[in-house]
């Protein structure tokens, strides 16, 4: 069995803003983790994801590829999606980004699915994850706003 994560959030910037805050290796590591993303299909690449002795955690490295990488154009576009393996029992997970015009704005659709809660350690790591994600979103939102801000 498994379980997946899926947040909405608003973001009042234009997808252009938030597409080279998701693909942007250096904006990527201020929200989510010190990285070595590249935004091309078939590109390997890890996160560095740090300790946090605090709750007993080593911290780890995630290995992820770039499955689809659709930059906005139009009225259309802004998909990336990359596999998220760290171990058992997140193997093989992916994670998706779309983006939607909303209004001025952009309407930022996240998935992150393919857990294996079945895994003795699975809800757990699962419950850790919409944890995580939930705060990197909120960070997400609060990045994009400050280069916004940065360019005017």
């Amino acid at each position: 069995m498994t379980n997946t994560i899926h947040r909405e959030i608003q973001i009042p910037q234009p997808r252009e803003q938030v597409w080279r805050a998701i693909t942007d290796s250096a904006t990527l590591a201020e929200w989510m983790y010190p990285n070595d993303f590249e935004p091309h299909v078939g590109h390997h690449f890890t996160f560095r994801v740090p300790a946090n002795p605090k709750v007993n955690f080593d911290g780890l490295v995630v290995h992820c590829e770039v499955l689809e990488c659709e930059p906005p154009s139009g009225n259309g576009g802004g998909r990336l999606v990359f596999s998220w393996s760290s171990g058992p029992p997140v193997e093989n997970t992916r994670v998706s980004f779309r983006l939607e015009p909303d209004g001025e704005g952009t309407r930022l659709i996240f998935e992150h699915a393919g857990f294996d809660i079945a895994h003795p350690f699975g809800e757990q790591a699962f419950k850790g994850a919409e944890y995580g994600w939930a705060k990197m979103l909120k960070q997400l939102a609060e990045v994009v706003a400050d280069a916004a801000g940065e360019q005017k």
